[in-house]
């Protein structure tokens, strides 16, 4: 690898990818999964590092698969590891989009009004979390992920609707349906839309084909709190 090769970004969301200016660079599995760890928890000691990327063998040996994996990494390029006494991180040029997803998200969840006219809209094509790896930590981070950005895409939806941008909140609610069909929700989202814009049909009939669907699938009905969103409704 050329010398003038400065990897800048780690992308966890979606398929892995290491890139710089010239785009993608190839990275080994063991890399990938030494970069997504530390993207994911920051910094790691060389021991948690070699004893959770390589559960199943000896603590020598993956000691020294650890060694491997920086050595590789590192080579011909500026270092992407950086070390601190035994602690090991990203080098600070580095950086993380799921930091990036982080911050925008608790942002909309937290502290929606902070947001000028320009909307991270974005959240609806952003992937899941290095889909097809099932190690138990990458499957923690996802869901949490997932959770997030469920809040975050509910929350778009009411800044996108409290703007009078009704198509748009009505597509941010339906992204969230079509994530998690049984999450109420979403489907308030969806409600909440249909209100905004003066479509109570809609409204009504968005509650109806709900309330059937978890009736079907879980014997129970939708909650109060979604229930007066439609005070005039007869159910139930």
């Amino acid at each position: 690898m050329d010398t003038a090769v400065l990897p800048s970004h780690v992308r966890l969301l979606g398929p892995f990818r290491l890139e710089c200016a010239a785009g993608a660079v190839r990275v080994t599995p063991s890399g990938q999964r030494l970069l997504a760890y530390l993207g994911l928890q920051h910094t790691a000691s060389r021991t948690v590092l070699a004893g959770t990327l390589w559960p199943d063998v000896t603590e020598e040996h993956a000691r020294g698969s650890l060694r491997t994996t920086l050595w590789r990494l590192n080579r011909g390029r500026r270092s992407v590891v950086e070390a601190r006494g035994d602690t090991l991180a990203l080098s600070g040029g580095v950086q993380v989009d799921v930091h990036a997803f982080n911050r925008t998200a608790l942002q909309l969840v937290n502290v929606p009004e902070t947001f000028g006219e320009e909307l991270p809209l974005d959240l609806f094509s952003c992937g899941d979390l290095l889909p097809g790896w099932g190690e138990e930590w990458v499957m923690f981070e996802r869901e949490r992920l997932h959770q997030l950005k469920m809040h975050a895409i509910e929350s778009l939806s009411t800044l996108l609707a409290g703007r009078g941008r009704h198509a748009l909140a009505l597509e941010a609610a339906l992204t969230c349906v079509r994530m998690e069909p049984l999450r109420e929700s979403a489907h308030r989202a969806v409600v909440a839309v249909h209100l905004a814009e003066g479509n109570v049909v809609e409204a009504y009939r968005h509650y109806e084909a709900f309330r059937r669907l978890i009736c079907d699938k879980l014997g129970v009905e939708p909650s109060e709190r979604f229930r007066s969103m439609l005070p005039t409704c007869r159910y139930g």
